[in-house]
């Protein structure tokens, strides 16, 4: 099934708003950290400047490196992607001290638009627990055409709007960059030729793509 028409040049720019969004909280606390660095010569200032750029340092080239899989081209047209590399990837992003991720799949080659939809699937499975809890990912089958299925347990586990229709490419009242990022992971699913859903299962949002 084709999803409703979108110009390239409206998905890339909206993709890029996306990317963007990611980016300025914590690229803004860097320029912050070195602005008190400049301004403050207080020791215990400057400290808690120094380690405030630190933290955002990683934090923003994780999502740098979490963004470039996810959304980026990854490598020529057919290429594959490591799911080791994409796990890394995925640590770096999620992981915090209120989030952990339990990543349950092989260490295999897989075709690019499949683990692009695994890590896109896997940011809407982060927006379900706003609080942060547990997400586990498990393999669905085996070998290239492996799928795959999330777990988000957290408190006040919920699907977020739009999702269900957003995932089905069936937007509705349009795709903006608030709506992009799950409406793009539904015609990744569609590139890879799998089915991609979202379900309340429980307490717990499951997502599954097979």
């Amino acid at each position: 099934m084709s999803g409703p028409a979108i110009e390239a040049l409206d998905l890339a720019a909206l993709l890029c708003s996306r990317v963007c969004h990611d980016l300025i909280s914590p690229i803004g606390a860097i320029v912050n950290g070195l602005e008190v660095l400049e301004e403050d010569n207080d020791a215990e200032t400057q400290q808690f400047a120094l380690e405030l750029i630190k933290k955002s340092s990683r934090t923003a080239s994780a999502k740098l490196q979490f963004c470039r899989i996810a959304f980026g081209a990854a490598g020529s047209a057919g290429a594959q992607i490591d799911l080791g590399d994409a796990e890394s990837t995925a640590r770096g992003f999620f992981e915090d001290d209120k989030t952990r991720l339990a990543w349950n799949l092989p260490r295999a080659l897989l075709p690019k638009n499949r683990v692009k939809l695994l890590l896109n699937l896997l940011l809407i499975a982060g927006q379900a627990i706003p609080r942060g809890g547990q997400l586990t990912v498990e393999p669905v089958g085996a070998g290239e055409t492996m799928g795959f299925k999330i777990r988000a347990a957290g408190v006040n586990a919920r699907i977020p709007p739009a999702v269900p229709a957003l995932l089905a490419v069936q937007p509705g009242e349009g795709v903006d960059a608030h709506r992009i990022q799950p409406f793009y992971a539904g015609l990744l699913a569609q590139a890879a030729g799998v089915a991609a859903s979202i379900a309340m299962d429980g307490d717990a949002v499951v997502l599954t793509a097979s």
